[in-house]
């Protein structure tokens, strides 16, 4: 059971939580028309700190700050590709997000599939986009719940039975209505105690640990004695040569794959400027130390004997906090995990329940919807989606979600060549990115479902097949077929949609007078 210090710490954090959810309506303009966009995007009025912030909390869940160092406890080195992964997103962040808010802001787009609708003139295309989009975002809403309940478990926060499941719906009843009457700015508002606890609570946990198992290099040593002693093949502090391909792609793929997720286009589209999405993206790394953090306790849990329960390694670092830390410190470390669910799973429901209502409900059912039905509509998609979320995680395996959601990544990247591709050409034919989408999609799922769920697969026969990350094998089925289609449809003659969004339809070439370099 949790002590007193504990409990008064942790409810402590919530409970500010809370409060700032409730100051969110102070965000918004007292004289703006009820609108999608002020709902769901907190009328494109963040500057670069609270866009920071929403950004760093939205990508950075809960989720991984458990699972990551619960990896690094199971398996070692691959786990810390989740730190060249995030390292990678924010150049790409820099680049494919400034210019996808530009064109977004100009046209009034307001998420992923209305950019692809613009931009190919196809109906069908943006739709796919739009429900790979909710199908990929719903497993992980649920896994932001399997990272409180693994938090609360494992510091004796969390009820048996349903007293416990009482305690869940209890924390997220209170995210529900702030997001239903706030929207955006409710998670906003939020993602800056996020932060705060996070960092403070996280280098406090570091230094105790380092005092007392005697500096990194201790640890290491420890951890490394440990792993050599476990049946996991392929567990070890540094990667063989085998293993370098798929970290590689899966950090290269995962990285592509992140920026397509409706939740992170949503926190990127509230931006004020293109400028301030730069500033935010430049200064991401920040959260990727803290992930470094993260995978780093991992490796302190294994080097001070933590017991996981089996399958449940992603418990590792809450066992190693409540095993270390006193009372209140270890409050606030799961007070500041539980809180780092709540910003990310906000997002998410809102950045599903726009993109039902902008490409689903307006396109197919209610063309003339006005902007306060929309807003109603997404309102209540928002509360069903954390609804189904709840009910997902208290009815099914917790293995479910976690496989659904390693699907997910794989299918979000099917969208890449339609939305990151089309912002720099349109050469692509609407329906050979159909066509390639859905190759990508059956490829993917099969390659991960025939590998018992394993996002890395075998390519190749014989003693040392090639083992790499499916989605990015699936994508570039996905990119084949779509340049092969698209030539072959254009020598057909086959006409394409018009395009709104001023964007050249070729990648172009201009020349630079002072050196005669050619940059595209």
């Amino acid at each position: 059971m949790a002590d007193g210090a504990m409990t008064t710490t942790f409810l402590a954090v919530i409970g500010g939580a809370s409060l700032l959810a409730v100051t969110a309506r102070r965000l918004r303009p007292v004289d703006r028309l009820p609108s999608l966009e002020g709902w769901a995007l907190a009328d494109r009025s963040l500057g670069p700190g609270w866009t920071w912030l929403l950004l760093g909390g939205t990508i950075f869940t809960a989720y991984t700050f458990t699972a990551v160092p619960g990896l690094a406890y199971g398996n070692g080195a691959p786990a810390f590709f989740a730190v060249p992964y995030t390292v990678i997103v924010c150049p790409l962040a820099f680049v494919l997000l400034t210019r996808l808010w530009s064109v977004a802001r100009r046209h009034g787009y307001v998420t992923a599939a209305d950019f692809v609708r613009g931009r190919y003139g196809s109906p069908p295309l943006a739709l796919v986009v739009a429900l790979t989009g909710i199908l990929a975002t719903m497993p992980y809403l649920a896994l932001q719940l399997l990272g409180i309940r693994a938090v609360l478990t494992a510091g004796g926060l969390y009820p048996r039975g349903a007293a416990g499941d009482l305690v869940m719906v209890a924390l997220f009843a209170g995210l529900a209505v702030a997001t239903y009457r706030h929207g955006l700015r409710a998670p906003t508002v939020i993602s800056a105690l996020k932060a705060v606890a996070v960092f403070v609570s996280l280098t406090a946990v570091c230094w105790l640990v380092l005092e007392r198992l005697g500096g990194p290099g201790a640890v290491f040593e420890k951890a490394a004695r440990r792993l050599a002693g476990t049946d996991t093949a392929g567990s070890a502090l540094l990667l063989t040569p085998e293993q370098q391909p798929a970290y590689a792609t899966l950090a290269l793929g995962s990285a592509l794959a992140l920026l397509m997720y409706p939740h992170v286009l949503t926190a990127g589209f509230a931006a004020d400027s293109p400028r301030t999405v730069r500033r935010a993206a430049v200064a991401l790394p920040a959260w990727t130390a803290l992930l470094a953090l993260f995978g780093f306790l991992g490796i302190a849990a294994l080097a001070t004997g933590v017991r996981a329960p089996e399958g449940g390694a992603e418990a590792a670092v809450p066992m190693l906090v409540d095993r270390l830390m006193p009372g209140p410190l270890a409050g606030l470390v799961f007070g500041a995990i539980t809180v780092g669910a709540l910003v990310p799973a906000a997002v998410m429901s809102i950045a599903a329940a726009t993109s039902f209502v902008r490409n689903v409900y307006v396109e197919y059912v209610h063309p003339t919807a006005t902007p306060k039905r929309q807003v109603r509509i997404a309102k209540a998609v928002s509360l069903t989606a954390k609804v189904g979320a709840v009910a997902f995680v208290f009815g099914l395996r917790d293995q479910d979600a976690i496989n659904l959601q390693l699907l997910g990544g794989v299918w979000i990247l099917q969208t890449f060549p339609a939305v990151a591709v089309g912002l720099f050409t349109g050469w692509l034919h609407p329906r050979a990115l159909l066509t390639g989408w859905a190759v990508g999609m059956a490829s993917g799922t099969y390659l991960v479902v025939r590998e018992g769920f394993s996002s890395i697969v075998p390519l190749g026969t014989g003693a040392g097949p090639l083992e790499i990350y499916a989605g990015l094998a699936a994508l570039l089925l996905n990119l084949t077929v779509a340049v092969a289609g698209t030539a072959a449809l254009t020598r057909l003659g086959v006409p394409r949609g018009a395009d709104a969004t001023d964007l050249p339809s070729r990648l172009t070439v201009r020349r630079r007078p002072e050196t005669g370099a050619n940059t595209p």
